[in-house]
């Protein structure tokens, strides 16, 4: 399973999508969209949404902390 997260640093909901993850040990990749212009550009090209957390898992794009879509998500 391929699972990135677009977050900031100073973002709440962004922790609570990582500490989601970690708790259901999913191993994901953290982009810092605040750091990497590049990476922000892929986010938005992929979601449509300047904001964080964008979590996509294996292509499908999860926007903010959704706990339903992201449990069915990783449940395939």
């Amino acid at each position: 399973m391929n699972v990135k997260v677009y977050s900031t640093k100073t973002c709440p909901w962004c922790h609570k999508v990582k500490e989601f993850l970690t708790e259901k040990n999913v191993k994901f990749d953290n982009v810092d969209v605040g750091e990497d212009k590049e990476a922000h550009k892929e986010m938005v090209d992929k979601s449509d949404q300047m904001g964080v957390p964008v979590t996509d898992i294996d292509g499908k794009i999860i926007v903010g902390f959704d706990k339903e879509q992201l449990e069915k998500a990783l449940a395939g």
